[in-house]
């Protein structure tokens, strides 16, 4: 059998509160019947960490700056690892790409009223493990060409 590279899609989401302790949710087109986190597909070579703040600039407008990783979810039936971020606001104010997305906005959200909200099972857990989540798991993106060159680091102090 020859060999057959790996046909998997890398996505990131990220988790940002404004100071009333609301989240950034957003509906899409294709999934009109529930919330979810800002993000998309990580493009190839692209950086997760870049990633994640690119497709939440262009989703909502806003521009963040990720702290560190909640959690690391897998779609056995697309092949899509996602990728969840905490992160910070830095600036902006939410403005939609109306083609893509139906609605941005803060939502105050907590366990008893979540369901109001996100109809889909993966994307609440994912919601619930970032909502939860004290610490942070590192990331880090390095280069070699041909030394080793750390180009980022998040992390929970």
């Amino acid at each position: 059998m020859d060999y057959q590279p790996p046909k998997q899609t890398i996505s990131v989401s990220a988790f940002v509160m404004n100071e009333k302790d609301e989240v950034l949710l957003l509906r899409t087109h294709w999934r009109s019947e529930t919330w979810e986190m800002p993000g998309g597909n990580v493009e190839v070579g692209e950086p997760l960490d870049e990633a994640v703040c690119r497709e939440f600039l262009e989703e909502t407008g806003i521009v963040i700056r990720p702290i560190g990783i909640t959690g690391v979810y897998y779609n056995a039936t697309k092949h899509v690892l996602s990728v969840v971020f905490k992160a910070e606001y830095v600036s902006g104010e939410i403005n939609i790409q109306p083609e893509e997305i139906i609605e941005a906005r803060y939502i105050e959200l907590n366990e008893s009223n979540i369901d109001q909200y996100i109809t889909r099972p993966q994307q609440k857990s994912r919601t619930l493990d970032a909502m939860k989540s004290k610490c942070y798991i590192p990331y880090e993106t390095w280069e070699v060409d041909p030394s080793y060159n750390l180009l980022s680091r998040l992390y929970d102090d």
